[in-house]
């Protein structure tokens, strides 16, 4: 009776141990929580420069107000993965940013680049920034086509490396008319729905 105890006791032990495992390697990505002294690296193209909007209407500026904390708009127009690959080491050492909002690879995909460098890149940067102690939070970027889609790469991505992820918004966004300036960049209304949606995320997430 005494062995049999002490078998069911480790038999339960094991059990505990391995949902505890589970729970490790499961559920949803998590985030810490931003204070009003936060910094967040919104870090992009001209979808994150704000192309079709005022500076203020820009999603990293509206962003700004709905947390209350400081973001840095780190967009640049044009910009390909291989650019912003090179050019994030920098800012990640001047801002020090809590979180970085990463939504990059729509040159790419309209240079028709190969997928396997702009995953690499991107790779590259979610790395770099969790290296520098920042959380991620990436956005998918909708591939040019009759029905706007973003492709699995950044979903698998996201799931790699545990962070949040939304590869829906966009291609909502630009699929509806007055919600965008022109084909490829939203308008005011537009980038006011996308920053709605990370600070959802973020909220969600820590």
């Amino acid at each position: 009776m005494k062995g049999k105890s002490v078998g069911e006791m480790r038999r339960v032990a094991g059990i505990a141990l391995l949902a505890v495992a589970l729970c490790g390697c499961g559920g949803s990505p998590r985030l810490k929580p931003l204070t009003p002294e936060s910094v967040v690296l919104a870090f992009g193209d001209s979808l994150t420069s704000g192309v079709g909007a005022e500076d203020e209407e820009s999603y990293p500026a509206v962003l700004a107000t709905l947390l209350g904390c400081v973001v840095v708009n780190a967009g640049v127009a044009g910009e390909v993965t291989d650019e912003g690959f090179d050019r994030l080491p920098a800012l990640l050492r001047r801002y020090k940013p809590s979180l970085v909002v990463l939504c990059h690879g729509g040159n790419d995909m309209l240079q028709r680049r190969g997928d396997a460098d702009l995953v690499r890149n991107l790779r590259g940067m979610i790395e770099n920034a969790q290296a520098a102690g920042a959380d991620v939070i990436l956005l998918g970027v909708p591939r040019p086509g009759l029905f706007l889609k973003s492709p699995p790469f950044y979903a698998e991505l996201a799931t790699e490396y545990r962070v949040p992820y939304d590869g829906k918004i966009l291609p909502r966004i630009l699929s509806t008319p007055f919600r965008k300036s022109d084909t490829i960049h939203p308008n005011a209304a537009g980038y006011r729905q996308l920053a709605e949606r990370v600070a959802a995320l973020i909220r969600t997430g820590s």
